[in-house]
């Protein structure tokens, strides 16, 4: 039997978290789906896919695009996502040097 894999969690993820994985993570956080402080470690990979359909599920009535959401979910992501970029840049992370995106 294969074991799943593991995620180390949101907070351990290299280069600050900025990841599509933390991202997924951090998106279910904007629409209520994990509370912010859930990291998701220990979580096997299956687990995480299921995060990742509703938090798509949940942007598509607004063409996944953070300007069209309602002002509460706005605020919401702009806050989550400028906290993010603050500590990933503290841990080193040049958006610039980005080979994942």
């Amino acid at each position: 039997m294969i074991k799943p894999t593991i995620y180390a969690g949101l907070d351990k993820e290299p280069n600050g978290g900025m990841t599509r994985t933390a991202n997924i993570i951090r998106d279910a956080w904007v629409f209520g789906l994990l509370p912010e402080t859930e990291t998701c470690e220990g979580w096997p990979l299956p687990r995480l896919q299921e995060v990742y359909v509703k938090v798509a599920d949940a942007w598509h009535p607004y063409g996944h695009l953070p300007s069209r959401l309602p002002p509460e979910l706005r605020e919401r992501h702009a806050r989550i996502y400028a906290a993010a970029i603050e500590r990933a840049r503290a841990t080193g992370w040049n958006p610039d040097l980005d080979d994942e995106g």
